[in-house]
């Protein structure tokens, strides 16, 4: 447009000569052709009207024309008088400049206009991908391609069983399937079946069946009417050496812990607005049954003075920084936690192979005391055959009495039979009976490199200078192999030897011994060498080895032979007294395996026999003398 004035302009003078009208129509008739683009015809006509200048617009009057358009580029409704000839180059060159400056301001408008416009589009594109995105996940969940192949993996896995394992297979199902513990079991019941159930400790060496013996006793007392364990009542078990725990509580999966979300993080529903979670701990999963705690010896201090105080309270409290009671946004059901604690009312039953010395005294006074014993040959025999029916094979003559041989845990005995049974399904053809030969049981043991677990055994002759004691370690009693000799010195300045591993308690109780020969036959030992030995360089802690260690003195000085399937326990005094020792209860199961004939005691040990003791013979002797007339 300005291209066309400034044309105009190039070849107009007008200080020199006006323009004639022709040309001057022509300049104005291009200004309204522009201005006219500029608004649009209708609202140019509206514009006009407005501003009272239609009709100088459509006038022929070119003074009148001009006059039209300086009011509507001016934007001018006031009257205005007509300008002469003279008036109309410069009044041309402002409206030219208006004209200009309203293209420029709308061309700028129009790029701003497309740009706002470019920007709407794209949040408006962002925005409906986002909708899109929400909708997706509120109708499909968090689920995608990959999510759904994991899934995938995990439901053909679950499609794969390798079939039961051996361990649930030969699991004891019922109180009659617990070999060799009935008068435990039976106190096991006993104790359960009241409606005021005992706290229980069970000591006993591994493999015996405490573990098999709490979870069916449960399951047994649920049908007795004083029982107070409903028909749903849990059996929780735990190892006692796995329980890690924070002290801050953090993490404590037994007693329970918070899960604070300032540092933590917490459910969805609660990470928002802060609130700590509580996790209920094993103790609340076992609310109304039984918390089976095996090697409860194990257990950290602190945590377990955790748990004498929730035994005393019956519920489990939190705590935590971060719970405000007075917040409206925090649920009720974590409230009622946090106000009254979660409830564990439960009967704690503990298993161990520790000492009942080495455990908690505060523990003990709080539970009642169950003691499982050994396994006896004839009760891994059993346990040996019931697993075999269990297996549905068939056995050959004396397979059950090869595995006794070797083991004394009804566990390991299983796990023998269980490879034994594996070498003879490999062995058969399909539709064949499987039969385990001694053979397999032999290659068996011959692979795990087992040894005998009895290396000395009754005998049913004599010797001189040689007697059996017997010893204890935990819970199992042993044979130990005692020997002597004696040899006379020329210059009567004998020597005396003894074990230096048997312990300084062994060795005194080899000196008394040595008192006690010469007030007994009037010999003094200095004047022989005398070499006393304990077969195997086993440690005796204690004296119990007194009245053994005297009485294989006594056959190697007397020369009198010594029958070979007596065992002999006591502490033996400088004036010939037997005195009593611990122990008394696993040393006669450990004459037992050993398959002896009698077994000397102290007579005060006589009340710890047990009354339904049968295969042996337990004698109580209060001096040596009367321990001589039962050995020689």
């Amino acid at each position: 447009m300005k291209g066309i004035l400034t044309k105009w302009l190039n070849h107009t003078n007008f200080g020199d000569r006006l323009l004639d009208e022709e040309e001057w129509g022509q300049e104005v008739e291009a200004l309204y052709s522009l201005i006219s683009n500029y608004y649009g015809t209708d609202k140019l006509v509206l514009k006009a009207t407005k501003l009272e200048a239609l009709a100088l617009m459509r006038s022929h009057n070119l003074i009148e024309r001009v006059a039209g358009l300086r009011k509507i580029v001016m934007d001018d409704p006031t009257g205005y008088k007509l300008p002469q000839k003279e008036e109309i180059p410069k009044l041309l060159e402002d409206i030219e400049d208006k004209i200009a400056e309203l293209i420029a301001k709308r061309s700028i408008e129009d790029r701003l206009e497309r740009i706002v416009s470019e920007k709407i589009q794209e949040r408006h594109e962002d925005y409906v991908k986002e909708i899109k995105i929400q909708v997706l996940q509120e109708t499909a969940g968090p689920e995608n391609a990959q999510t759904l192949k994991k899934l995938a993996i995990i439901e053909k896995m679950n499609t794969i069983s390798l079939n039961r394992s051996a361990a649930e297979v030969l699991r004891p199902q019922t109180i009659e399937e617990i070999i060799g513990q009935e008068g435990a079991v039976q106190a096991l019941l006993a104790k359960l079946a009241t409606p005021f159930p005992q706290h229980i400790l069970i000591y006993g060496p591994p493999g015996v069946g405490k573990t098999s013996a709490a979870r069916v006793a449960l399951e047994t007392v649920k049908n007795h009417s004083n029982a107070p364990f409903a028909k749903e009542a849990p059996f929780i078990e735990v190892d006692g050496t796995t329980l890690r725990w924070d002290p801050r509580d953090v993490t404590n999966p037994l007693m329970g812990s918070v899960h604070d979300p300032i540092y933590q993080g917490s459910k969805r529903d609660l990470a928002d607005t802060g609130v700590p979670e509580p996790k209920m701990g094993l103790v609340s999963d076992a609310h109304g049954g039984i918390l089976f705690i095996d090697e409860i010896g194990e257990i950290d201090s602190l945590l377990l003075n955790k748990l004498l105080k929730v035994l005393e309270d019956k519920r489990v409290t939190f705590d935590s920084s971060y719970y405000d009671p007075s917040d409206p946004m925090v649920p009720q059901w974590i409230k009622k936690l946090f106000d009254e604690g979660a409830p564990a009312d439960f009967v704690l039953i503990g298993a161990t192979t520790r000492d009942p010395r080495e455990l908690n005294p505060a523990l003990r006074s709080r539970c009642s005391e169950v003691f499982f014993v050994p396994l006896e040959p004839k009760d891994v025999q059993h346990i040996v055959r019931q697993a075999s029916q269990k297996l549905d094979v068939v056995l050959e003559d004396n397979v059950p009495e090869i595995i006794s041989e070797y083991v004394i845990e009804g566990r390991k005995a299983t796990s023998i039979l269980m490879d034994a049974y594996g070498l003879a399904r490999f062995r058969s053809t399909d539709g064949d009976t499987v039969k385990i030969t001694c053979a397999d049981v032999q290659e068996v043991l011959h692979s795990a490199r087992l040894t005998p677990y009895v290396f000395r055994k009754a005998r049913t002759d004599v010797e001189i200078g040689r007697i059996l004691g017997l010893g204890v370690a935990g819970f199992l009693g042993s044979v130990l192999e005692i020997e002597a000799i004696i040899f006379k010195t020329l210059d009567d300045k004998g020597t005396v030897r003894f074990n230096e591993t048997a312990g300084s308690m062994a060795r005194d109780a080899f000196f008394n011994a040595t008192s006690v020969i010469r007030e007994l036959t009037g010999e003094n030992l200095h004047n022989y060498d005398v070499h006393v030995n304990v077969v195997g360089g086993a440690n005796i802690d204690g004296p119990s080895a007194g009245l053994a260690t005297t009485l294989a003195i006594y056959s190697a000085l007397k020369q009198l032979p010594i029958r070979q399937d007596v065992a002999v326990t006591g502490e033996i005094s400088i004036q010939g007294n037997v005195k009593p020792v611990g122990g008394i209860y696993e040393k006669i199961f450990g004459a037992k395996q050993a398959s002896l004939q009698k077994v000397l005691i102290p007579l005060e040990n006589m009340a710890d026999v047990p009354q339904s003791l049968r295969g042996i013979e337990v004698v109580g002797v209060s001096t040596i003398e009367e321990a001589i007339k039962h050995v020689f």
